[in-house]
């Protein structure tokens, strides 16, 4: 396939043509050629005004549903999501069924990655069966293409099989991805306790359930040397750790979500919405503000979705009965972007430093692998309402307005047209 994409404005800071105009001519999954303009033939021109491009994104932490639980998604829906979301590249979590856990599930998810607009990354379980009593063969799962180690939603409890598997994965410099949840602490708490989980009659999880576990894992990290990523923090407190932990020299990066930044637990003030049952829960405003000034600074490594798709079933009930979750790849973009966060920032934290902390490769250069997101950064605003190209549809961003649009992705030879309005 040739495809052309005329007149984008190239965001890549590796690339010597970072923020100029030019047009850039693909033929058989490669970039052949980048100047001011070209005249060549092209099977498709994409050509918008207002047109940026850059090296596809990243989302490290997607709740794996294949196999096991295909009927909230499988792995073919999940990368239509993400393509349509701009990402080309998805790590998933090992809480499938049976569990990301051997060197066949591995091969699973690789495989069903050969004819997707998307590259998915397995991130390998921790612990057998995620249970957190058990080492698994990391190393096997390493060899055969497991990106990191994590047991996913369920972090681990235990500070003596963490420190384990830190050591483990040190063997060969993989990194460990940790949720920041100390499951010990207000198990039955649904949102964060506070104020408002008072006045809406909510049982609360404390903040310190998250401190705690993060505290302890910038401790383990730092006596085994070992990488460490934690993913979904949302207090102000965890910024400030993970910030003096970097000062000391803690190899330790560390993700946000969306809806931490779009949302603090007052939105559950106006209705129990089951979409915003998530965790680690809605904080305070003090605390969304936190992040976003962490993702400012660079304190924030990467923003996640930490996409969760559940069944109608699993979100049309009780808040106290619903499932943890939300959708979010196909509007994280327009949702970051109408926080009025930096363009610079968001590239950053969904392109450039995941990829440097997890070392994907992909810049735009002449003769490298087409791995590109094409996008409009300023556009009207707009709501996702509908055209979910999940199975599922809790989407806590349905009735949010969002700004700006992904048009496109090319992954090596395969080339997805956005079908969102």
């Amino acid at each position: 396939m040739r495809i052309l994409v005329r007149q984008a404005i190239i965001k890549d800071p590796q690339s010597p043509n970072n923020n100029k105009v030019k047009d850039i001519y693909i033929e058989n999954g490669q970039i052949v050629d980048i100047a001011d303009q070209l005249s060549v033939e092209a099977d498709k021109v994409i050509q918008y005004p207002g047109l940026h491009v850059s090296p596809g994104w990243v989302d490290v932490f997607v709740t794996g549903t294949d196999p096991g639980f295909e009927f909230k998604d499988t792995l073919e829906t999940t990368a239509a999501s993400a393509a349509d979301g701009g990402f080309t590249h998805v790590f998933l979590t090992p809480n499938t069924k049976p569990v990301v856990q051997n060197k066949t599930s591995i091969d699973y998810i690789l495989g069903k990655s050969v004819e997707s607009p998307v590259q998915f990354h397995p991130i390998g379980a921790i612990t057998k069966n995620t249970e957190g009593a058990e080492l698994t063969e990391m190393y096997e799962m390493e060899k055969q293409g497991a990106v990191a180690f994590g047991d996913g939603t369920k972090a681990v409890q235990s500070a003596g099989i963490l420190i384990k598997a830190l050591q483990y994965v040190n063997a060969f410099k993989g990194v460990v991805i940790q949720i920041p949840d100390d499951r010990s602490i207000a198990p039955h708490g649904l949102m964060n306790e506070g104020v408002v989980s008072t006045q809406v009659g909510l049982p609360g999880k404390p903040a310190i359930a998250e401190e705690l576990m993060i505290a302890r894992d910038i401790t383990l990290a730092k006596y085994t040397g070992s990488r460490l990523h934690i993913t979904g923090i949302s207090l102000a407190s965890s910024v400030a750790m993970i910030r003096k932990a970097k000062q000391e020299g803690v190899d330790i990066s560390c993700s946000c979500t969306p809806y931490h930044l779009a949302f603090t637990e007052e939105d559950l003030l106006s209705g129990y919405d089951t979409n915003l049952k998530v965790n680690p829960p809605l904080r305070t405003a003090a605390d969304r503000n936190a992040l976003l000034s962490g993702i400012e600074d660079g304190t924030i490594d990467c923003i996640t979705t930490h996409h969760t798709a559940q069944n109608k079933d699993a979100k049309i009930c009780e808040f106290e009965y619903a499932g943890y979750g939300t959708l979010g790849l196909q509007s994280c973009f327009g949702m970051l972007n109408s926080l009025k966060i930096n363009i610079d920032h968001i590239l950053n934290a969904i392109c450039f430093k995941p990829k440097e902390l997890f070392a994907i490769k992909g810049n735009i250069d002449v003769g490298s692998c087409a791995d590109l997101t094409l996008f409009l950064a300023d556009t009207n605003l707009w709501k996702l309402e509908k055209d979910y190209r999940s199975l599922s549809s809790n989407n806590a961003f349905a009735k949010r307005d969002l700004k700006g649009k992904v048009i496109a992705t090319i992954l090596n030879n395969k080339l997805n047209i956005n079908a969102m309005p």
